[in-house]
């Protein structure tokens, strides 16, 4: 029988346990935002890992081998034909499971996660406070390659798990759906700004991704803690819910939680305010 995660997110004491099970897919998914201009561009997290990864741990590389590059927005998700070739020859197959991590703020993990739900692949989860907490508890690292033999991914591609600007268009302003910003603060009320034109699509809530995180220890709080801050947001109150950021990729920690949370109904707008500010046509909300 293949191994079968306890919950969506797990903790590093159980992935130190499983650690050997031959059924189990660890990856290191990371990408590390650098300045550059008045914004920032994505490098590849690679280095750092063949410096040093939790044991076993492949690479996820997704930059490169799990974005889809005739998009003209950066990491846009794959087509399901390209997703499927990349996890089969990562390994992973109908009998795995994943455990997904990072080495920063889990929105690389939840990124992974969120796209493996989006093709139907639901047997995988997120270790909790990722890299830092991992090497915070002095347990090993590695600098070992990947040894997981390359299998068959079959993609299920599921429907509303990423959406579109023209999806966002059709409802944002439907009393039966919530958008909520993953970005922080200041970049909702526009103050800051690292798109095209500044602040949120109007009558978004709010929720930081950042925000969602312990500060010492860099695990997620409390889901009752959790619950409190999407429920002032009128993300709990039985409406679909879209998540947004700047690029996709806070938002799919929003959207994680949420499906924690038991949200029946959530999906992440992949392009998000990179595209949609780009549209002088649609509206923008500051303040």
């Amino acid at each position: 029988m293949s191994l079968v995660l306890p919950d969506s997110l797990v903790s590093t004491g159980w992935l130190g346990a499983n650690l050997a099970d031959p059924d189990l897919r660890v990856f290191d998914c990371s990408v590390t935002l650098v300045p550059a201009g008045a914004g920032v561009r994505p490098e590849s997290g690679r280095a750092a890992w063949e410096q040093g990864h939790i044991p076993g741990s492949g690479f996820a590389d997704l930059l490169d081998d799990l974005s889809d590059k005739s998009q003209p927005l950066p990491m846009m998700m794959p087509p399901a034909a390209q997703f499927a070739a990349v996890m089969g020859r990562y390994g992973v197959g109908p009998s795995n499971a994943v455990v997904l991590y990072d080495s920063g703020p889990h929105t690389w993990a939840t990124r992974l996660w969120w796209m493996l739900r989006a093709m139907g692949f639901d047997n995988a989860a997120v270790l909790d406070g990722g890299l830092k907490k991992w090497k915070a508890e002095g347990r090993p690292v590695s600098a070992a390659p990947c040894q997981y033999p390359a299998v068959h991914f079959q993609a299920h591609p599921q429907e509303c798990i990423f959406v579109g600007k023209d999806h966002v268009c059709r409802l944002y302003e439907q009393p039966r759906v919530r958008l909520i910003n993953a970005l922080s603060a200041d970049e909702h009320a526009g103050r800051v700004s690292r798109t095209a034109r500044p602040g949120r699509i109007p009558g978004s809530g709010n929720v930081p991704a950042g925000s969602l995180l312990d500060p010492a220890t860099g695990a997620f709080l409390p889901l009752a803690q959790l619950r409190e801050k999407f429920q002032a947001q009128g993300a709990l109150d039985g409406r679909s819910v879209i998540t947004y950021c700047g690029g996709g990729i806070a938002a799919t920690s929003a959207a994680f939680t949420l499906v924690r949370l038991g949200v029946p109904d959530v999906a992440v707008y992949d392009g998000s305010l990179t595209e949609w500010s780009r549209d002088e046509s649609l509206p923008m909300e500051t303040g």
